[in-house]
């Protein structure tokens, strides 16, 4: 079944590798944003099965963006991944108490990221 994901991140490279993945592999459709706000907006707009949010952005974090996306109706039932490299569990535990679906980890194995996505989405 074919999927569409959001990948919000800062990050060119770790956006264009996930997309790769994703597609590649799942055969899932991609959409990316380089920022929270353009992330909120693109979601909005286009209703993705799943967003995969970076913690660590400049401007509007990972959590703030979170939060934007949940007060907004349009967004706020589209399930939510972190993907962070912060691997402490005290701050896992703080990520997972927003609300979101998963905490995945930076770097992330390509050639896993789609199953992952899946198996915390119950999509399997």
């Amino acid at each position: 079944m074919g999927r569409k994901i959001l990948i919000i991140d800062d990050e060119d490279d770790i956006r264009e590798v996930a997309a790769l993945s994703l597609e590649s592999v799942a055969g899932w459709e991609t959409l990316t944003a380089a920022s929270g706000a353009e992330g909120i907006a693109k979601a909005a707009d286009e209703q993705p099965d799943a967003i995969l949010l970076d913690v660590m952005m400049p401007e509007m974090d990972g959590p703030a963006t979170f939060q934007q996306l949940r007060k907004n109706p349009a967004t706020a039932n589209i399930p939510v991944l972190l993907l962070t490299a912060k691997v402490q569990s005290h701050e896992q535990r703080r990520f997972a108490g927003l609300g979101v679906e998963a905490v995945l980890l930076k770097p992330f194995d390509p050639l896993k990221l789609s199953a992952q996505i899946a198996s915390a989405l119950g999509w399997d």
